[in-house]
């Protein structure tokens, strides 16, 4: 090799060899972190190690190894020529042993690759020495030192380490990582608010107590204001009242709509919104949050720490159950602030039954069943209106203007609708005139803090916020009556209603944008959702506080981690208010954001076309519940739209379509009946008629709700058990025959009854004179 040769793979080998400093096992300490802005500039600073940063040990189980590209070194074949090819037989006793060193693997762990991290960190270093088909040239070089004796196995390490933290860039940065997911001193995070002495007036008292009416007038007699609600409906009802009751002009902000009362869109001095949407940057003279005790709620709660810590008005009238009174006061501690209560009775008294209801032979106007699912209100909705009853009908999924047209249906003393059956939907936003509430079961599925889902009796809470809502002060019926359906489940309801409420003792919290992007920045090549695992896992939180369930955001961001987006609209998309158990919205979800990440804008025409409106009135269950999704589809285009309004330009004319479909809803929840029938009448059976009794507060059936059902079944008609049929019964469902086409089908097929047998006979004759005559011709 000639010198000049020489000397060139010197230099280019001087460039990428590991300094000999480098090259010697380190002990943990402080290092010298350097970071480039955006504008160039370096800064050097001086951060603390692992060791002196008190915190949990990191999930490594979330560590996610970043998949490496297998391009050649730059350097060419330069450690070949230095030195001399590499055995790979011999290559790979020398990586066997350094693995199964135990010196190695505790100084790995010291530098943060526990048992887990170190062996898949050797899998990929393994893999990238025999295979990568020019090493660099330092690796090659002090590989080839080993096999030939003259190096020592420990050299590998720096080598292996450099290539750990390429695969898992989150052990160069955990520093820099703790500290931003340290989620300890959330009232930092809202300088606006800190910057002001705010006071805090707390409204406590059960419900239909006027606690937040008191709010609401200090909110209209303010300059300015803002109401945060749990609902849209509540957001609208407060709207409502301030510019068309009180003349305070009002504009309204949702997730989904934008509403100013001023001509020229100029925002007025007061709004009403979900608390989601809420500005902790706008100042206000007094604001408003209800329902403070949701600050615990397992998915939402951060909204209320969000607003409660955020908003930057000179008032902060807060509403909720006193349970919450002693936490609010130790929230308020941290951020220098002082609590005054006021506390409330309720206006109108309730009481609790000493009977259960037993059958809905016993219903009376003014009666709302409480149900936990949409089976249970299908049935028992039918059962109620065939026996010549009219009754509403309201749940979850329901468009709001579907819910206010029942509730109004029920409210209205002129109608003959006197009937509610409802979800715990109707636990908050809606005024009903409600004499008696009737729990049919005192189970519901739920969500813990975990993400894990469960059934449960409902909490005391939760019974005491739905039994409320009976008696209610400003309607027909000044006093409330509760009860169950099941003998078995009224003690059961005594006995929840009986126990005080379980002081709130957590808030939660959520990470922002700003600190999922900046986790990003440290780990580029990690997803989404892996990127939130991590943020929680190293997250700290103190006593006060909880980090949210992240599951839906998981969800959505899994869903769209194929499509190519930047992360702030990434992360936008994910935050949108989605049911993942309408495998429709899902879908539309992600044509949205395939769409959006095309660059192309999502037109009318091209939603018209996804959810091939214009669609007609629903046949059977199945037709409503769609439509129910087509409304959350046009949902989440107007929700989009107000975050990305290019890309999603006409929300004036999804808007008036929605209105239609809202409509097209409307009447078909108004024939519910006819289109459970026309769906399935297998679900007749009377609420509570399950088989097997699985304890008293399942909502199985006693011992009179069995003879009931058996009585029941022994009056059914030749009709109704026919309709039980497999063919007649799909073909009802199916909505292709109607109960009095089927009536009258019965009724021809008794009158040719005696007619099948002798007809039936001529048949098989002339079955048997064509077999003979054939038979004859074969001959």
């Amino acid at each position: 090799m000639s010198a000049n040769r020489c000397l060139h793979l010197f230099s280019r080998l001087q460039r990428h060899i590991i300094p000999r400093a480098a090259r010697c096992p380190v002990s943990s300490g402080s290092a010298l972190l350097h970071r480039q802005h955006q504008d160039g500039s370096v800064v050097s600073r001086r951060t603390v190690s692992s060791d002196s940063f008190s915190s949990k040990p990191p999930d490594t189980s979330l560590f996610v190894p970043v998949s490496l590209k297998a391009d050649a070194s730059e350097d060419g074949d330069v450690g070949v020529e230095l030195t001399q090819p590499l055995d790979r037989i011999e290559l790979l006793k020398v990586l066997n042993q350094f693995y199964k060193k135990k010196e190695m693997q505790k100084l790995a762990a010291v530098n943060g690759l526990d048992a887990r991290l170190f062996h898949q960190a050797f899998i990929s270093f393994r893999k990238h020495v025999l295979e990568t088909l020019f090493l660099p040239a330092d690796l090659h070089i002090i590989l080839s030192d080993i096999c030939s004796g003259s190096g020592h196995v420990d050299d590998i390490y720096p080598y292996f380490m450099r290539h750990a933290k390429q695969i898992f860039p989150m052990l160069d940065c955990m520093d820099d990582l703790r500290k931003i997911s340290d989620l300890r001193v959330p009232a930092n995070w809202y300088p606006d608010a800190r910057a002001i002495q705010r006071k805090v007036i707390f409204h406590a008292g059960p419900t239909n107590s006027g606690k937040t009416y008191q709010a609401i007038q200090r909110y209209l007699t303010a300059k300015s204001g803002v109401y945060c609600g749990p609902l849209k409906l509540l957001a609208h009802e407060i709207f409502e009242k301030s510019n068309m009751q009180y003349g305070v002009p009002c504009d309204l902000v949702t997730g989904e709509e934008r509403t100013f009362m001023d001509p020229d869109g100029q925002a007025s001095a007061h709004v009403a919104c979900t608390i989601e949407m809420c500005s902790v940057t706008t100042p206000y003279e007094v604001a408003v949050i209800d329902e403070i005790q949701m600050i615990r709620d397992p998915s939402r709660g951060w909204a209320w720490t969000r607003a409660l810590l955020g908003l930057c008005a000179e008032e902060i009238h807060v509403c909720g159950e006193p349970a919450a009174i002693h936490f609010i006061r130790e929230l308020m501690f941290t951020t220098g602030e002082e609590l005054e209560v006021n506390t409330y009775k309720r206006l109108t008294p309730f009481e609790i039954l000493d009977n259960a209801l037993e059958s809905l032979n016993n219903l009376r106007p003014g009666d709302c069943i409480v149900c936990f699912s949409k089976n249970d209100i299908y049935s028992i909705s039918r059962q109620i209106e065939a026996k010549g009853l009219e009754c509403a009908v309201i749940y979850g999924s329901l468009p709001p203007g579907t819910k206010l047209s029942q509730a109004k249906k029920f409210n209205d003393p002129d109608d003959p609708c006197k009937i509610l059956v409802a979800t715990d939907a109707i636990g908050m936003g809606l005024n009903l005139s409600i004499r008696r509430v009737i729990f049919n079961s005192l189970i519901k599925p739920n969500v813990n803090e975990k993400g894990e889902k469960q059934m449960d009796t409902i909490s005391t809470s939760q019974a005491l916020q739905i039994a409320g809502r009976a008696g209610r002060f400003s309607s027909v019926y000044q006093e409330g009556q509760v009860t169950t359906m099941h003998t078995d489940d009224l003690s059961v309801l005594k006995e929840i209603l009986s126990r005080s409420v379980e002081p709130i003792q957590t808030a939660g919290l959520h990470p922002t944008a700003e600190q999922i992007e900046m986790f990003a920045y440290h780990l580029p090549d990690t997803t989404l959702s892996n990127l939130v695992d991590i943020f929680v896992s190293l997250s700290q939180v103190d006593g006060m506080y909880f980090v949210c369930n992240i599951d839906d955001f998981k969800f959505l961001a899994d869903m769209i981690q194929h499509i190519p987006l930047n992360l702030r609209s990434r992360y936008v998309f994910c935050t949108a208010p989605i049911n993942k158990k309408q495998p429709f919205v899902c879908t539309s979800f992600l044509k949205f954001a395939r769409q959006f990440s095309r660059d192309e804008p999502l037109t009318y025409n091209w939603v018209c076309r996804h959810v091939s409106w214009p669609l007609s009135a629903p046949k059977n269950i199945k037709d409503l519940i769609h439509l129910e999704a087509v409304h959350d589809v046009f949902d989440l285009y107007l929700w989009l739209s107000y975050r990305f309004m290019d890309m999603f330009p006409d929300t004036a004319m999804v808007r008036e379509s929605q209105q239609e479909l809202d409509d097209i809803i409307k009447e078909g929840v108004r024939n519910i009946t006819l289109l459970i029938r026309a769906t399935n009448s297998s679900i007749t059976a009377p609420p509570g008629s399950k088989q097997g009794k699985k304890g008293a507060i399942s909502g199985s059936a006693s011992a009179a709700n069995v003879t009931n059902v058996t009585n029941k079944r022994a009056e059914r008609g030749p009709v109704e058990e026919l309709m039980d049929s497999s063919l007649a019964g799909r073909l009802v469902r199916d909505g292709l025959l109607t109960p009095d086409l089927l009536r009258q089908l019965q009724s021809e097929w008794s009158k040719n009854k005696k007619q099948e047998v002798p007809n039936q006979s001529a048949l098989n004759k002339d079955h048997r004179d064509n077999t003979r005559v054939k038979n004859k011709k074969k001959k």
